[in-house]
């Protein structure tokens, strides 16, 4: 077990070359399950979940080799079709091979993810998807039981509510049915557009990326091929914090900052600079951090996974501030421990009422999931003294070599072993 030891309270100035997307990495991943043929990714980052993910297609029985960050995917002998507890149980993702497995084999077993830190996340409307493209769904001693012994068929399905998760799912099941599926209301995060470019450079035919709706023809099946992972929009909205934060400034490099948006018009309304770039982007402090009224929203809207991090922002502004949670039911779990540094924050159900302070105080707390240890390293880097933060496994599952990337701005930050 390790903590991070961080020495804060001075402005941060540098570079930030930002990783390739966890949550682009993971679905493009189990799309490697769809074929027999050889897919090589680039810019895969290092993180736990990646190897989590790693375990379980080798377990499957596909061929993994690594060199840095690009790792080569042989499927050819997928003989399993069963995903374990043992290892679905460490990420939630784990249930995005379903659809692979089940459009190449007629038949998968997967462990019932269960719930996690920041809420239930059910994954009914994966199987509802599946049941309409044909799917039999048996739910027995903890695992979802899914058989298409005539093939997965196209259909249409109509999405509820927005669902990332259930939209991979469904792409990539439905790229090798029988006949055509339309996925209406469908998530239209980056990231399902990464998945959605790789199948179709595998030989896919995916129209209306990027849309609510979205049009899948099937095609016998796919080729390999080569892609490399977008960058993280979520790691970058983080350091971008950092910078203005601190009173400093971070220069963010290796992504198109259209793909966070709205963190970066958030980020302008609370008083930080920012000056976009085509490959980047630099937010500085300039004079006073705002207040400001920001609620989570499906994609294109505020995201969810930026909450943490712009509330951490929020508790040294000027005035008092509003951060309304859309998404998840459980996502406040950070709020005890920005408390314990000195924050003024009442929690009213979905609504945090934040009172701005100077500044943050040094303490020990403990990061409950990844974004939430984020947060607590933004308010560590802000408050003069040695903050403490435990529990570092949350962070390792999505910010590839953290420590080096804020030493490099200037932090004086390590990690110690427990």
């Amino acid at each position: 077990m390790y903590k991070l030891e961080i020495n804060g309270g001075k402005p941060l100035k540098g570079k930030v070359q930002i990783s390739g997307a966890k949550n682009a990495a993971l679905p493009l991943m189990a799309a490697c399950l769809c074929t027999d043929k050889e897919i090589n990714l680039s810019n895969v980052p290092k993180l736990s979940d990646i190897a989590t993910m790693n375990d379980l297609l080798s377990y499957l029985g596909a061929e993994i080799s690594q060199s840095g960050n690009g790792f080569k995917f042989s499927t050819k002998n997928i003989k399993e079709v069963r995903a374990p507890y043992d290892i679905v149980k460490k990420m939630r993702a784990s249930v995005i091979v379903l659809g692979g497995l089940l459009a190449r084999n007629g038949y998968a077993e997967i462990s019932l993810p269960g719930g996690c830190a920041i809420g239930l996340r059910p994954i009914n409307l994966h199987l509802m998807a599946l049941e309409k493209m044909g799917a039999e769904i048996d739910l027995d001693s903890g695992y979802v039981k899914a058989s298409a012994k005539n093939g997965l068929k196209g259909a249409v399905i109509d999405f509820p509510i927005v669902s990332v998760g259930a939209t991979e799912n469904t792409l990539i099941a439905a790229a090798t049915a029988k006949g055509t599926t339309i996925i209406k209301n469908a998530a239209r995060e980056p990231e399902i557009v990464d998945l959605a470019n790789l199948l179709n450079a595998m030989g896919a035919k995916i129209s209306g990326i990027g849309e609510s709706e979205i049009t899948i023809e099937g095609v016998s099946s796919l080729n390999g091929c080569t892609y490399s992972v977008m960058p993280d929009r979520i790691e970058a909205g983080t350091y971008a914090v950092a910078g203005p934060i601190t009173g400093g400034e971070t220069e963010i490099e290796g992504i198109n900052p259209s793909l966070l948006e709205s963190t970066l018009q958030t980020l302008e309304k609370m008083g930080v600079k920012v000056t976009r770039k085509q490959n980047g982007f630099t937010t500085a402090f300039d004079g006073k951090i705002l207040p400001a009224s920001v609620q989570t929203e499906v994609y294109p809207g505020f995201p969810t996974d930026m909450q943490a991090q712009i509330t951490a922002l929020m508790c040294v502004g000027a005035g008092t501030s509003f951060m309304q949670e859309n998404i998840f039911e459980n996502r406040f779990m950070h709020i005890p421990e920005l408390i314990r540094m000195g924050a003024n924050i009442n929690i009213s159900g979905h609504t945090l009422e934040i009172k701005g302070v100077s500044q943050f105080k040094a303490a020990e707390v403990m990061a409950t999931d990844l974004r939430a240890s984020s947060s607590l390293i933004l308010a560590g880097l802000n408050a003069a003294g040695k903050t403490s933060i435990h529990r570092l496994y949350h962070l390792d599952r999505g910010y590839e070599n953290l420590e080096e990337k804020l030493q490099a701005c200037g932090a004086d930050v390590a990690r110690i072993k427990e």
